[in-house]
């Protein structure tokens, strides 16, 4: 059996070896947490930190993204994986964990799960006309209807570069979303832009910076305690 595992794990090695495999690390602390125009936090204009850790072997990248609010309390723990076909196209699935409330813990999978499974298939247009598309779909676990049947939330999403350092976005939900949007059909959740810069601290060392102004103009909610926010402003920093 030990020998196997060596065996295994030398194969292993040598792989990861031959394709150049990277692991990576970082975070960005933001004055409040808001993911698609909807605001994450029961208490709003809270700063969060939000940690990722990932692992990229030829097109393949693996990970976990992470917010925890400064008031202590855990948020979110996602995890995910992204296959880069080319520079144009890419899929993502990934898996969210929003508070941790199931009393069967963070691995629970089954019926009744607190997961979130969502594809993601995004676009990037060439140099001559950057425009970037995504359509994100949650497919399984807890995104479900009164009914207790799927919603199958969809948010779609446009952006585009004006400059080096800032970007217009639209998105919105694509249809019903009890759980994830809070619309009750079509709504654009999240329109705006984001402005970045770096702050200079020494000559050898800089502090990427952003700012975003966003709106959501979805007018129906299902719940007052998560109700959308009409406009809003993030500013971050990335560690």
């Amino acid at each position: 059996m030990r020998i196997k595992f060596v065996a295994i794990l030398a194969i292993a090695v040598l792989t990861v070896s031959s394709a150049k495999a990277q692991f990576a690390t970082g975070a960005d602390i933001v004055s409040s947490y808001i993911w698609r125009g909807v605001p994450q936090e029961t208490t709003k204009g809270v700063p969060n930190i939000q940690p990722y850790v990932s692992f990229t072997t030829g097109g393949l990248t693996v990970g976990s993204w992470a917010s925890s609010s400064f008031l202590g309390d855990v948020k979110e723990v996602d995890l995910y994986a992204t296959y880069t076909f080319s520079p144009a196209f890419a899929l993502t699935v990934t898996d969210y964990n929003w508070g941790f409330s199931h009393p069967k813990g963070y691995f629970y999978y089954a019926k009744g799960t607190d997961h979130f499974f969502e594809a993601s298939l995004a676009y990037t247009g060439p140099a001559t006309f950057p425009l970037g598309v995504s359509v994100n779909t949650m497919f399984a676990g807890s995104d479900t209807l009164s009914t207790g049947k799927a919603a199958f939330s969809t948010y779609a999403e446009l952006n585009y570069p004006i400059t080096a350092n800032v970007k217009v976005f639209c998105g919105g939900s694509l249809g019903k979303s009890l759980k994830v949007y809070n619309t009750s059909g079509f709504a654009i959740t999240n329109i705006g832009i984001k402005v970045s810069k770096a702050i200079i601290i020494t000559d050898k060392f800089s502090l990427p910076a952003y700012g975003i102004l966003g709106a959501n103009l979805s007018n129906t909610n299902y719940d007052a305690s998560t109700k959308p926010t009409s406009i809003y402003f993030v500013a971050g920093v990335t560690l």
